[in-house]
């Protein structure tokens, strides 16, 4: 049978680690080795904002020590990340390119959100019961060195996400310089981390009963470790989360890591972790955590094989990404007929003209996004609303997307409203190829947005073509489009600029009076 091996890698905050996958096309993947060094990279970042020459040592000699094994497996593809310790690292630039040049391993660095949206997709493939929980309100806590992401899904959709910088790593190093006696630590602790929590339930909850929490990230495997006796498998309930807190106020972390077999730094994250758990579970009023064994390895194996189209899974995970955009226009009450139609015209048009304009299908997912969010600045306020959505979209973090690709949006949504900056005024902010690619979004989105201008969504159907050096729109209305007819031709010759080619607005069925 015919199989390759892939080896994804984990540049975190505490530990680096490797997973090696055999993939074949009838069965998919499955794990062949898994390796892990414990390396508190966090540690370096969150204290003094660059990572040491010391620990890019240590981590060269880690990598390196992976290439070999991936050699034994004769293991060619290799995919690294790095997550929260590098990427807020002042140095990060001059860390990656010294591990590229010593070990031969491109470290990416993954944004929140990316970050986030891959643990999601490894613990909605690997999960075995996920689709049955997100069925009802469901929040996944996702507790990492460095920060919290808090996602909520609802009728099996993810609808939220929101980062809160108050990860184990971080909680336990600011708070052990207050110098506390270990009961008063512990109080002040979680008088800390409820106040971020609370601030979350109060803007994204805001009433909602959440009828399950899944637990993910580095830590909650080893809180089930240190209570064997409750032989927990799938999920744990409140009674099980507070005879974990006997036994982590009961023992020191030195005592924690010899008796379970932890290494003592993750032991030192181990309280932090729990109190975040705990206080998550009494503030969602939930009945049960679920505990499934996923991490950021399990996540970027899938997101390989679904991007080249090796396997296809059941869930469309674009379709979490328009459930969670469709949530922040709720949010900022967008016109969601007039969006939607906007948004069904817009891509459309981008199917009808792929010959022309040459981009993939993430662009389109772009420009459906950009037409969802388009009238959202107008909730602040209805001056300067292309400045002001440019504003909410920059500030809000849409799980999937990188930072380059939200940005890209919101200069869509920008120039949607005013005119598209020549490229000297705005050299030096846009690569070429954004400048060109954002250029063609928004000439799509302005002739979609003045096909319902009205907000009225006049048209029954659309009939878009591509014939002699023109996009000839073919409305079929009985209503007057005079409105729609006096802002197109301005939109058109936009088009035409970028395309070389004009859109052209034709009726059928006549004009009602």
């Amino acid at each position: 049978m015919a199989y390759r091996t892939f080896a994804a890698i984990d540049v975190g905050s505490t530990d680096v680690t490797m997973k090696i996958f055999e993939v074949t096309a009838k069965k998919g993947y499955r794990q062949l080795d898994y390796v892990s060094n414990i390396m508190e990279l966090g540690l370096d970042t969150y204290k003094d904002g660059y990572i040491s020459q010391e620990s890019v040592e240590r981590l060269c000699d880690i990598l390196i020590r992976f290439s070999k094994k991936m050699r034994e497996y004769r293991t060619t593809d290799c995919c690294a990340y790095a997550t929260s310790a590098i990427r807020e690292a002042k140095n990060n630039m001059m860390v990656l390119d010294l591990l590229k040049l010593r070990t031969g391993i491109e470290v990416k660095i993954l944004n929140n959100s990316e970050h986030r949206f891959l643990m999601y997709k490894g613990l909605a493939v690997k999960a075995e019961n996920f689709e049955k929980i997100v069925e009802k309100n469901t929040a996944i806590v996702d507790i990492g060195a460095g920060s919290i992401q808090i996602s909520l899904t609802n009728n099996g959709r993810l609808i939220a996400t929101q980062n809160i910088p108050i990860g184990a790593l971080r909680v336990r190093e600011r708070l052990k310089s207050f110098r506390f006696d270990r009961m008063h630590l512990e109080r002040v602790m979680e008088e800390f981390i409820a106040n971020e929590i609370n601030t979350f339930r109060h803007h994204y909850l805001r009433g909602k009963e959440i009828k399950n929490v899944i637990a993910i990230g580095d830590e909650i495997g080893n809180l089930i470790r240190i209570v064997p006796e409750l032989e927990i498998t799938d999920h744990l309930n409140e009674e099980q989360l507070n005879a974990i807190f006997d036994r982590l106020l009961a023992k020191s972390p030195a005592e924690l890591a010899s008796e379970y077999k932890i290494p003592y730094e993750r032991a030192t994250l181990l309280l932090p972790a729990a109190m975040i758990y705990g206080i998550f579970l009494r503030q969602a009023k939930a009945d049960l955590i679920w505990t499934p064994s996923v991490d950021l390895c399990d996540g970027i194996i899938v997101d390989v094989l679904e991007k080249n189209k090796n396997i296809s899974f059941k869930r469309n995970f674009e379709d979490d990404i328009r459930s969670s955009v469709y949530q922040v226009a709720k949010r900022y009450r967008c016109n969601e007929e007039h969006n939607h139609n906007v948004s069904a015209i817009a891509c459309k048009i981008f199917d009808k003209t792929k010959k022309i304009h040459g981009l993939q299908s993430k662009e389109r997912l772009q420009l459906e996004i950009a037409a969802t969010l388009h009238d959202c600045g107008k909730f602040i306020n209805m001056n300067r609303a292309g400045d002001n959505s440019y504003a909410i979209i920059m500030s809000t973090e849409i799980m999937g997307l990188s930072h380059k690709e939200r940005e890209e949006i919101a200069n869509v949504v920008r120039y949607n409203s005013v005119p598209y900056p020549d490229y000297r005024e705005v050299q030096g902010i846009f690569g070429t190829t954004d400048y060109m690619k954002i250029a063609k979004l928004v000439a799509i989105l302005k002739v979609a947005n003045a096909m319902d201008r009205s907000h009225k969504q006049k048209a029954s159907t659309y009939n878009i073509v591509v014939k002699d050096k023109q996009l000839v729109i073919t409305i079929d209305t009985l209503y007057d489009l005079a409105l729609e007819r006096g802002l197109f031709d301005d939109k058109a010759d936009f088009f035409l600029k970028v395309y070389g080619i004009r859109p052209v607005l034709k009726q059928r069925g006549g004009e009602y009076k």
